[in-house]
């Protein structure tokens, strides 16, 4: 239900939206949104989402977006102290201003920036006029704002999952008052937010006797205050002067703004701009919720019917572009306790919900919950023979106990994990996230199923879960991905992440200790060229030292139009003044020191080992990503690379053995697109960029120069990853019209990829995805875009999901193969380490080199293609020397 059916209103209203207190709210909210190179999109992201879920929800005509402009208002001329004690404005929510109202305004709403005034003041001005003629709801939290209530005219407010609905009925009921009198109430109270502090020692509860013995204005105050006992009077009298200007602070202007109504028609949704700026900010999320046609789509349209529905109760605007919290229920949930198995039904052949929630285990099965409390490794007997058991996370369960090994793979459906190869680009696949959208998301799939249950269930909305999504799993042929690779995987998982990796606490002492020194000699060097002390971390003061102080020419800006000293920008001008070289060298040092010299060895056990989350639903090519901490990550290249592994070690008595797939990607790529050149350089265990340097430049292998190689490895593998021609210029550090001859001269040579590639799209463009070796299916909506950036993107989007993606499958496979394999357990051999295409093991001495040939075949082998698979093994006291 529409906020509009809700207040009963019978004409259309216009929404008034406190822009920039939705702005503050959405950059404290979520802290952990940023674009890959860092810039934060927090606020971006959940501003735009509560604008969607409106346009979506309340198919609104008039919106009015209000922002407070910069500098002073008439307020701080009034009372100097007002919001003085406001910290200044984050440099990361400053950043995001800019975009905000750029989005803002490609969702086709009216932007008023105010100039002198707040934003509230132009909201309270537009509610007082345009209250006659039609309704109003404003969009706000700030309290100031209820003197604005009337007939016409409602406010909502939202704190969390939390939604308070203002109207002058439920106002006057609460409060006692009008809301026309609300300022003088509130210049008695005063405010500390804005720094008003209105009469010493008057609360809310004295205000309210006090007016009630005065009369209800300043005014009936000022002529009555002879009424008020003595000791209250003595609080009073003395600030009568300026609580008459403390009124003057809270309450609104109502002669600022005076736009027509129509200035605030909602206009048509700019689609492509849209997918283009969500695309610039890496905000794929809020993309997916987007219509994918242009021209017949209007601000007020439904997202595309693929598109998961943003939750709403009622109408209930959602501040975190997820479901609302779920209507309080009347009638409590139907719980049987169990504290012993003996408590629970025989759960022998049946489909179970099992979800663990504040240090109990809620089971669902056949319509009734059951909260046990007793011993893991029981339940789990209990539930060896049941036929499947759905829970959010397999993974969470085996991290906490090892009992739940004992359950067979065949047996778990994996909600979070099932949910992900449906739509592996979601990123939120918490269990939370998936129950609400049980009761809330009015898809086909729950709609019978969850009539009947409890929004507090936890084990049974499992079930329902469960029951909704399987279809689709079949439907997409993801079945066989997902209960023979995937399921099976996880317990592998844990196992690496328990087992870990031993670490040289001496080596990365050492290692800090140099690296220190060369910082602290580096920052000698940047300072000494400045000519003055600056803080090297601050992009701003850098800015002002190079291009002010040095006067180098700016590169680009941020979008916040400040001059950038971004990495990328500062290799374009390394070459103007030693200084900028000094600063890249400095930045490097910095993130080795601070994101693993330092950190790191905090992590370890007490055996000095560390242990890293893998993380299976976090990419959409299927590849795994490490965190907490990530291993992944560490620098394997570059001058500080075989250092950096070298602080990882084996155990005592142990060796590690490092077994590296060749070219991974490039074997996958030759295998889909059988071009003869690929294939045939593979077979005969060719160098591969040598064989396409011979090619692009019509010589032998052998006349082949160091500079040919290079570019033709960068094209080889830039094309896999998806790289434009803008980029391949810029690696091989030519023009781009030569860039452009290069890449046409390759898809010349290499017809047959050429055609591969066009396969892909073309199949991609008639079923909407596409499938890696294994079945995983990745959507591209983006390749039927008008825009053709977004076009062009989803098209190398598609050909990498399909090689990289398949070449996830088969180090997938491969884990677990070499997790079952009897030699490597016979052997004493434990995997431990996934990076990319790298696996380690480690094993005792004796046994290392058996160990590592065995891995080597089991790699080698898992997978048939038209190539054959090559793996370089190395083996060593630790990473550096294994790798």
């Amino acid at each position: 239900m529409s906020l509009k059916e809700r207040l009963n209103f019978d004409k259309e209203p216009i929404f008034l939206i406190d822009g920039t207190a939705l702005l503050y709210r959405a950059f404290y909210a979520r802290a952990d949104l940023s674009r890959s190179d860092g810039f934060p999109t927090n606020a971006i992201n959940t501003v735009l989402r509560v604008l969607m879920n409106m346009l979506r929800d309340e198919q609104p005509k008039h919106v009015a977006f209000m922002m407070d402009g910069r500098g002073k208002t008439f307020r701080n001329d009034l009372y100097d102290k007002y919001k003085a004690n406001r910290p200044p404005m984050p440099e990361g929510l400053a950043e995001q201003i800019a975009p905000v109202q750029e989005g803002v305004q490609l969702l086709g709403l009216k932007l008023l920036v105010s100039d002198g005034v707040e934003a509230d003041d132009c909201i309270c001005a537009l509610a007082n006029k345009y209250k006659a003629d039609r309704p109003v709801i404003i969009m706000a939290s700030d309290k100031d704002l209820k003197q604005c209530l009337d007939t016409n005219v409602a406010m909502v407010s939202q704190h969390g999952r939390k939604e308070t609905l203002y109207t002058l009925d439920g106002f006057r009921e609460k409060e006692g008052m009008e809301p026309a009198t609300w300022p003088d109430f509130q210049a008695v109270i005063g405010d500390s937010a804005d720094n008003i502090p209105g009469i010493p020692k008057i609360g809310p509860v004295t205000a309210r006797k006090i007016f009630a013995e005065t009369g209800p204005t300043l005014e009936d105050l000022r002529d009555n205050v002879d009424k008020l006992p003595e000791k209250l009077r003595a609080k009073v009298e003395p600030e009568m002067e300026t609580v008459f200007m403390f009124r003057d602070l809270t309450r609104m202007k109502t002669d600022c703004c005076d736009n027509p109504v129509d200035d605030f028609i909602v206009q048509d949704m700019d689609v492509d701009a849209l997918h283009a700026f969500l695309e610039e900010y890496e905000l794929r999320g809020l993309q997916r919720d987007l219509p994918r046609n242009t021209a017949t789509q209007t601000a007020t349209s439904a997202p595309a019917a693929s598109s998961p529905k943003a939750a709403q109760d009622g109408g209930m605007l959602s501040l975190f572009g997820e479901t609302p919290a779920t209507p309080k229920v009347e009638a409590p949930l139907a719980m049987t306790e169990a504290p012993t198995v003996g408590d629970l039904p025989n759960l022998a052949g049946e489909d179970v919900g099992v979800v663990f929630e504040k240090k109990a285990f809620f089971i669902g099965m056949e319509g009734k919950e059951y909260r046990y409390t007793g011993d893991v490794a029981d339940l789990v007997r209990a539930l060896a023979d049941a036929s499947v058991i759905a829970t959010p996370s397999v993974q969470d369960l085996l991290r906490a106990d090892s009992a739940w090994n004992y359950i067979l793979a065949s047996q778990w459906f994996d909600l979070s994990l099932a949910t992900y190869l449906l739509d592996p680009e979601s990123r939120n696949y918490t269990w939370a996230r998936l129950k609400q959208s049980i009761h809330h998301d009015g898809r086909s799939e729950f709609a019978e199923a969850a009539k009947g249950l409890h929004p507090q269930s936890q084990g049974l909305a499992a079930l329902v879960y469960m029951q909704g999504i399987q279809g689709q799993v079949k439907s997409a042929e993801l079945e066989p991905l997902m209960h023979d690779l995937e399921l099976p995987l996880i317990p592998v998982l844990v196992s690496m992440e328990q087992a870990g990796i031993a670490v040289d606490l001496e080596a990365f002492k050492g290692f800090l200790d140099d690296v220190s020194a060369q910082l602290a000699e580096l920052t000698r060097t940047i300072i000494g060229h400045a000519g003055e002390e600056f803080n090297i971390r601050s992009s701003q003061q850098l800015a002002v030292v190079l291009f002010d102080t040095l006067g180098i020419k700016a590169g680009s800006k941020t979008s916040t139009g400040l001059r950038s000293t971004a990495n990328q920008v500062l290799e374009k001008i390394r070459d103007q003044h030693p200084i900028v070289e000094a600063v890249l060298e400095y930045r490097m040092l910095e993130k080795l020191r601070s994101t693993y010299l330092e950190p790191l060895p905090k992590l370890v056990d007490k055996e000095s080992r560390l242990h890293t989350h893998f993380n299976q639903l976090s990419t959409a090519t299927g590849r795994l990503s490490s965190s907490q901490p990530n291993l992944q990550n560490i620098p394997i290249r570059g001058v500080h690379g075989p250092r950096m592994r070298a602080c990882f070690n084996a155990k005592e008595g142990h060796l590690l053995a490092a077994a590296d797939y060749s070219q991974i990607e490039l074997r996958v790529l030759a295998h889909f697109s059988k071009d003869p050149a690929l294939i045939d350089a593979f077979r005969h265990d060719e160098d591969i960029h040598s064989r396409t340097a011979a090619l692009l430049n019509d010589k032998t292998v052998e006349e082949v120069t160091s500079d040919e190689r290079r570019g033709a490895k960068t094209i080889n593998f830039g094309l896999i990853y998806g790289m434009g021609v803008q980029k391949l210029a810029r690696e091989l550090k030519i023009k781009q019209t030569e860039a452009k001859e290069f890449t046409e001269k390759y898809f010349e040579k290499m017809a047959t990829l050429k055609a591969y590639y066009d396969t892909i799209v073309e199949d991609a463009q008639k079923h909407g995805f596409v499938a890696t070796l294994a079945g995983r299916r990745r959507l591209l909506p983006e390749l039927h875009s008008r825009n053709n950036q977004l076009q062009s993107q989803a098209k190398r989007q598609a050909v990498n999901t399909v090689i990289q993606g398949s070449a996830a499958d088969i180090i997938k496979m491969a884990m677990l193969a070499a997790h079952a394999d009897a030699e490597l357990k016979t052997l004493g051999a434990q995997l431990i380490l996934q990076v990319h295409d790298e696996l380690i093991i480690e094993a005792p001495q004796e046994n290392i080199e058996a160990a590592g040939a065995r891995l080597k075949t089991i790699m080698q082998d898992v997978a048939s293609l038209d190539v054959p698979l090559k793996v370089d093994l190395g083996i060593g006291l630790n990473w550096a020397e294994a790798h």
